[in-house]
């Protein structure tokens, strides 16, 4: 991950509607949910959250497709995992055994 890419995903959860957007998609993994039902799960106008839904998009915080007629929306955790490992990767003054836990959890397995 680069770090323009890093700044856009950390700006668009540091915003508190759009990280309960985040946080509502990752508690309906893996199924997703329609636009509308988060909107009113939140309390947002939809046209409110489709902006925030596409600023999370652009910063590959969460993935949309098309099923019918609605668009559904569900987190990107490989996003979110491709963040945390650029955030801790040099950590600990170069002493990579102590976040070498953490690291190890995060990286797929294949």
């Amino acid at each position: 991950m680069e770090s323009d890419s890093a700044i856009s995903a950390l700006s668009a959860l540091a915003q508190a509607t759009r990280l309960d957007v985040f946080r509502l998609l990752v508690r309906h993994e893996p199924d997703g949910m329609a636009a509308g039902d988060i909107a009113r799960q939140l309390d947002v106008p939809q046209n409110t959250m489709s902006a925030h839904l596409g600023i999370l998009s652009r910063a590959s915080l969460v993935r949309s497709e098309r099923r019918s007629r609605s668009i559904i929306y569900r987190a990107d955790l490989d996003g979110l995992r491709a963040l945390t490992l650029f955030l801790v990767k040099d950590c600990c003054a170069g002493n990579a055994a102590l976040c070498a836990p953490l690291v190890a959890e995060l990286t797929p397995c294949c």
